[in-house]
């Protein structure tokens, strides 16, 4: 007898840990079937973090200069340059490519980071389908499959402890707990709605340290804890304050800025002055 699909959708909060499904002893034996391993891939999707869409490096640093203010200081060492101020078009420029270079760095760096959080999950895995141990891709593991956990283990994913023996969990990775937790089936305390206050429950990414136990997979993929921290990194963040800020001020610059060489061209155009002294004294 499989798994109730009702836990699949167990208690979606955030401390979901509070209140374990009870699995009943037929389904603790037998597992999940293949066919309903197949379809609940099929339904939640695989078990893996949402993977950025890559652009290449070149494509991602020329994209940093479309900030406005960039594109202003730009021109101006350009017409410096064009003018014979050489010192002024080096120093312009210098400042405005370290300053895009840091930005571009400060993002690749964050991608990095994500990409060693991907890295951190076992690649196989021990479940329980049709009463007998299968090793299968972490991808593969579903919401309702009972996984084999053992010294050495990585936690596949999100779920709660049904059966333990001298069972510990390093989780230093999400929680900077520096000693093995003990992990219990059962039901923690009521105010137990810290992650490291979960004595019943696995997060995927830990370490098992000692002792093996059986867990039921809850969560897999990006709405595990770690897949949620991926998540948040890999995305685009969106912008501060302080940056739509700097943009509308870029923006209104920009605005004031053809507004007045248009304004000094026109006033020396009624003057009959040379056309390119005018567009010269208009920008500076």
């Amino acid at each position: 007898m499989a798994v109730d699909n009702s836990v699949v959708a167990v208690n979606r909060n955030d401390a979901w840990w509070l209140a374990p499904p009870d699995v009943p002893a037929n389904a603790r034996a037998t597992g999940l079937t293949a066919a309903e391993a197949r379809a609940r891939l099929s339904s939640c999707g695989p078990n893996v973090f949402r993977d950025r869409r890559e652009r290449s490096l070149v494509v991602q640093f020329i994209v940093r200069f479309k900030n406005p203010l960039v594109i202003i200081l730009l021109l101006a060492s350009a017409i410096s340059a064009f003018t014979g101020e050489v010192a002024n078009f080096v120093i312009i420029s210098l400042i405005v490519i370290l300053s895009v270079t840091l930005d571009f760095v400060q993002e690749y760096r964050a991608g990095k980071a994500a990409d060693k959080l991907r890295l951190a999950v076992a690649v196989r895995t021990t479940v329980l389908r049709d009463g007998k141990n299968v090793d299968v891709p972490v991808a593969e593991v579903v919401p309702g499959d009972i996984v084999i956990l053992s010294a050495g283990d990585l936690v596949p994913a999100d779920g709660v402890v049904i059966e333990a023996h001298d069972f510990f969990v390093k989780q230093a990775l999400l929680t900077g707990e520096a000693y093995p937790v003990e992990k219990n089936p059962g039901t923690p305390a009521a105010g137990a709605t810290d992650m490291q206050d979960a004595a019943n429950a696995v997060f995927a990414g830990t370490s098992v340290i000692s002792g093996s136990a059986r867990a039921l997979i809850i969560r897999t993929g990006t709405a595990t804890a770690i897949g949620a921290i991926v998540d948040s990194i890999s995305r685009q963040s969106p912008p501060t304050a302080f940056e739509t800020g700097t943009r509308r001020f870029g923006m209104l610059i920009m605005r004031l800025t053809m507004l007045l060489v248009l304004f000094v061209l026109f006033v020396n155009a009624m003057f009959h002055k040379p056309w390119l002294d005018s567009f010269l004294f208009a920008v500076a």
